[in-house]
């Protein structure tokens, strides 16, 4: 399985988008179109990479935007960019999401004691490789790590890239902890204080800042990917998301977006700076 990228406006303006379309040309949402799953009996699963190692600019799958592109993060009217926390430099992974996932603003998780941060679940990919924007990519989850944002849980899925060399030897969250010795300090300390600068308190973990297993993990996801289920079959209060997609949802349903109607998205777009890349 295949996607390609369209984009739409300048990089570091508010009018930049990136599309997304599958192998057969059809433009689909990065966020309810683009399958979970890689290989579910692998326990593989798909990553849209939003932000690339070491870059600063706070990309984001648009979840109440029509086709949910790929954008900058806004705040205030200005773009968000991340500040280098001493001594990384931007993001110290390729950040993303996995697709067909949704963190339950109405759901108090029972370890965090808090509600859902009304996103689909975060992935930092830790591999050797800088991947692209917009990139999807097949990684196998290590474990994750349960950050609470402003009252909100935010959980932060580890995962590697399953094309990259050191994947045969990375199986869980002790294999990073006795191969990349100080990689998930690294990462509790950026997650921790990467909001500082802009004036925000530190943020908080549940289980005393420790990652939990990929077993753990795994769970997790496919929690968050029920509560999506229930999103995107109305089951639930879609909050403001825009739930538009053209491959699941059936035609009677007020979420199926048309051929024309996903044309017509686009066309509303600037077209200025126009190009595609394939991954």
């Amino acid at each position: 399985m295949s996607f390609t990228v369209e984009e739409r406006g300048n990089p570091n303006t508010l009018s930049y988008r990136l599309f997304f379309k599958n192998a057969d040309g059809k433009y689909v949402s990065p966020f309810h179109d683009i399958p979970m799953y890689a290989d579910e009996s692998q326990n593989i699963f798909h990553v849209v990479v939003e932000v690339p190692r070491w870059t600063n600019a706070k990309m984001e799958i648009a979840t109440k935007d029509p086709l949910n592109p790929i954008k900058q993060d806004v705040k205030k009217g200005n773009l968000r960019y991340v500040a280098n926390i001493f001594p990384h430099k931007g993001y110290i992974w390729n950040y993303g999401a996995i697709p067909q996932t949704w963190e339950d603003p109405g759901h108090k998780d029972e370890d965090t004691d808090c509600c859902g941060d009304n996103d689909p679940i975060d992935v930092c990919e830790i591999g050797t490789k800088v991947c692209s924007r917009g990139e999807v990519i097949k990684v196998k989850v290590l474990g994750v790590l349960a950050m609470i944002d402003e009252g909100e849980t935010d959980w932060k899925v580890i995962a590697i890239n399953v094309e990259d060399p050191e994947a045969k030897d990375l199986n869980n969250i002790g294999d990073i902890q006795r191969l990349k010795p100080g990689y998930l300090e690294a990462t509790v300390d950026w997650f921790r204080r990467y909001k500082v600068p802009d004036g925000k308190p530190e943020n908080q973990f549940a289980f005393n800042s420790e990652f939990k297993d990929k077993e753990f993990a795994i769970e997790t996801i496919k929690s968050t990917h029920g509560f999506w289920k229930a999103l995107i079959s109305q089951k639930t209060n879609s909050g403001g998301l825009n739930c538009k997609n053209t491959c699941v949802s059936a035609a009677d349903s007020p979420f199926c977006c048309s051929t024309d109607e996903a044309k017509a998205v686009i066309e509303g777009v600037s077209t200025f700076c126009f190009s595609m890349a394939s991954f």
